[in-house]
């Protein structure tokens, strides 16, 4: 008989597994821009993927059917969430601080002007504005899907989740076709490689983001959130919010006044 509010997790095989498919997939892409093979990466690619289902369907168990996640245990997730979301934070400023050493003091090698010479850098009031639109709009449809769910509004819920989704494949699109168009390359100066590594990781963080909402959208079809037991959905909806606070920043500071 269990007298503690905490949940002690049982032996798992996914930290193990989804360490190896990590291993697998650095190997991977050391090894495919070596001029190799890419199956190692892919390898690695499978293992994840395969973890996270694995991974995440205990945890439903143990928070939806089990009742292991109790008041206690759900306060830990919450400061656990807002800890990495820090890190992310933290992440994401060394882009930041690299772009602004570069660009607040301009080297000879550069031209002395920034963007530096040969780069023709986007228009700010182009595709990088409509990303901007889409962003935002997504994070009043999450914010318009927690409401609902707090509202015990499933239906609302549903839709707002859907409507968040889908602005977030249209936000990666709208990204791969700029990548596309650009006149410069990750190679061109620091400016280039800052521009692609900092909207790169921003456009990866996208990415997962739409993943875990796009869980939580198949977890309300499946009637696992209540209006007072919904932290999956909660942590989603603060990492989206951060996905879009992060892209202000870069389109104010790289798109808008780095051109």
């Amino acid at each position: 008989m269990k007298r503690h509010p905490f949940h002690l997790v049982e032996v798992s095989p996914w930290p193990l597994t989804g360490s190896m498919g990590a291993l697998f997939l650095t190997i991977g892409l050391v090894s495919w821009f070596s001029g190799m093979r890419p199956t190692c990466c892919f390898l690695g690619i499978l293992l994840i993927i395969l973890t996270m289902i694995q991974w995440w369907r205990d945890i439903w168990r143990e928070g939806t059917f089990q009742g292991a996640h109790t008041l206690r245990v759900s306060r830990g997730l919450r400061m656990g969430m807002i800890l990495f979301i820090i890190s992310e934070i933290c992440f994401f400023f060394a882009f930041f601080w690299a772009y602004f050493h570069s660009s607040l003091s301009v080297s000879m090698e550069l031209g002395l002007c920034w963007p530096p010479t040969g780069i023709q850098a986007l228009n700010p009031f182009s595709v990088p504005l409509l990303n901007t639109v889409v962003l935002l709009a997504s994070g009043v449809s999450v914010t318009w899907a927690h409401h609902a769910i707090m509202a015990a509004d499933r239906p609302g819920a549903m839709q707002g989740l859907t409507v968040t989704v889908l602005l977030g494949a249209y936000f990666t699109m709208l990204q791969a076709m700029e990548y596309m168009e650009t006149s410069f390359t990750i190679a061109d100066s620091v400016y280039g490689s800052v521009f692609f590594v900092a909207t790169g990781f921003h456009g990866a963080h996208v990415l997962i983001g739409s993943t875990f909402l796009t869980v939580c959208l198949w977890r309300a079809y499946k009637y696992h959130f209540s209006s007072s037991h919904h932290f999956g959905f909660e942590a989603a909806a603060w990492y989206w919010h951060f996905v879009d606070v992060v892209w202000l920043f870069l389109y104010i500071c790289i798109y808008w006044w780095g051109h």
